[in-house]
Parts: structure tokens; sequence; C-alpha cells
């Protein structure tokens, strides 16, 4: 497959995804911020989310103050954040557009009608007059796009690379969802025990995890059980595990002459979280090794882009 059909297709599962977390980390924002709380702790919650996705500059110098307005049209409407609802479907719109010929044409008519439908929305005031109807709309659209994209294409290298690229931009969110609850706290295993059992709650909804979470345990929900499950549960579709599973099963479906480093470099990281435990992560401190793995996230996806896709410009 030439390489920038690749990038192509690649960059269109990361964007549908990125849209995807995106609109599941400010719900769960949406839904803690309707606890009870002081203004200062709902404020710290919204920073920490711009903090997380690295946005907290890029917002400050737009607006200057604070405002949970002013986030939501900033993560949604704003075209010039890369992270914004819009800016992700409209690049993965953008990619799909440029390799219609390898889309199948439900997929790239999903794509299409996800755009066309979003302005309609955003026009209608839906995110102003019900936040997480749009959030919800912005989340079956994503199911959607990868419901048409399994059951509709080839298996073949076309499918790899648009896996991998989901499951590259999903390992990433989920550490940036879970890591938002930590952010900060020196020592999480003595602070998290501390926090209410609503907002572990909203945090398993924001991933699908809740149900999973009453499942595996049948219990009270604790804040080692929710990393832990979001961690190192390969059973949970949205862990970190369970994401690593599908990054290295993908790169070996597609590897070239040039790729067995980054695949092994993948493999140590996938081995790290297979053979982990909770208790030794907690240890170490979760923000630091949610930091770890975020930068080594980053890392494999750069080495993909060197091994697989169009060059960076110099």
């Amino acid at each position: 497959m030439l390489s920038r059909t690749a990038d192509h297709l690649f960059w269109m599962a990361r964007y549908t995804e990125r849209a995807e977390n995106t609109a599941r980390m400010l719900d769960v924002n949406m839904q803690t911020s309707m606890l009870p709380q002081s203004q200062e702790d709902a404020e710290q919650g919204w920073r920490a989310t711009l903090g997380i996705s690295e946005l907290q500059t890029a917002y400050d110098a737009k607006y200057g103050s604070f405002h949970t307005r002013d986030v939501l049209d900033f993560m949604v409407r704003d075209p010039n954040n890369p992270s914004s609802i819009i800016a992700c479907l409209t690049g993965a719109r953008e990619n799909a557009r440029a390799v219609r010929g390898t889309l199948t044409t439900e997929v790239w008519e999903t794509q299409n009608a996800t755009w066309l439908d979003l302005q309609k929305r955003l026009k209608s005031n839906l995110l102003e007059n019900d936040p997480s109807a749009f959030f919800e709309w912005v989340k079956y659209r994503s199911h959607l796009s990868r419901g048409v994209t399994l059951g509709t294409m080839l298996k073949d290298e076309a499918i790899h690379f648009i896996r991998l690229g989901t499951f590259l931009e999903r390992a990433d969110n989920t550490a940036r969802i879970l890591d938002v609850k930590f952010h900060g706290a020196k020592d999480a295993s003595k602070d998290i025990a501390q926090r209410d059992f609503y907002y572990w709650a909203a945090l398993l909804r924001s991933v699908s995890g809740f149900e999973i979470y009453r499942k595996v345990y049948r219990d009270v929900i604790t804040p080692d059980r929710v990393a832990d499950l979001l961690i190192l549960r390969g059973d949970m579709p949205r862990s970190l595990l369970a994401c690593m599973d599908d990054v290295v099963d993908n790169l070996h479906h597609i590897r070239n002459d040039v790729s067995a480093d980054t695949e092994r470099f993948a493999g140590r990281l996938h081995a790290e979280l297979k053979f982990g435990h909770i208790d030794d992560i907690l240890k170490a401190g979760l923000h630091h090794t949610l930091t770890e793995f975020l930068e080594n996230i980053y890392e494999l996806g750069n080495r993909v882009s060197r091994d697989f896709l169009v060059p960076l410009a110099a």
C-alpha cells in the first residue's frame, strides 16, 4: 500500500476516535460539575481537562478568564484547536475523501454524513441546551463509523492501518481520561481513597465501563479497582492492555522490512501491561505511570509514521 494512502486511513481513524474521546472527557466533566462542590473545585476539574489535553495555554491565550461555556466552545466549535470535535470530524472527513477509492461507499457516506450533520447540530444550539445529548451523538457516530468499517471493508492492509490508528488514539485518550482524576496527586494510593463514589461512577460511564465494573467486581466502586479495570484488564474494550493487544496484532499484519524495531518497542510496552500488577502501579504512582505510558504511546506513533506513513516535513 502507498504510504500516503496508509497515512490518510490511519489519520481518518485517529481523528474519529479523538472526536469520540473528546466528547467522553467533556461529558464526564459535565456530569461531575453538577455534583455538590465548590466553584473552585468545579473550575479545577475543567482546567485539569484542558491541562491533560495540553490545551491550557491555548485556552488562556484566547479567553483570558475561565467560564464553562468558553471551555465547551473551545473544545467543540473551535477549528483552530486540533483536539476540538469540529476539527477532528473535519480532519476525519478530509482524510476519508482523499482515499475514497480505498474505502467502501458505506464508509465514505458515514464520514460525510457525520460532518454534514455536525454543522446542523451546532447551529441548532443542541450543545447549549443539552450537552450530554450532543456528546452522545458524537459517540454514536464514532461507533457507527467503526461498525460500518468492520462490516463492509475487505480485511486487507487498509483495515489494519485504520484499526492501528483507532487503538493508538484510544490508548492515549483512555490514559488521559483516567489521569484527569489523579492529575497532580503526589501519592495517588492515599489521595484517591477520599474521592466520592459518584465521581468514579461518572468516570466509568465516560468509558462505557460502569456495567462492566459491576459485572467483574460485584462490589462497591474503589479507585484501585477502577485503575485496574482501565489499565490491566484485557477483556475491558477500552483498557490500555486491550488497546495494546490490538496495536501489536495490527502491527504484525502490516510489518515491513524496517518495522522490526517498532514492533519490539510496542511489544515491550504491551508486555509491561500484560504482566503488570495494580499494586505495583499504585506504589510507583498512578500519575507517573500514566505520564510515562503517554510518552511511550507518543513515541510509538512517531515510529509508526516513520516506518509506514508519509514522513513529517523537516
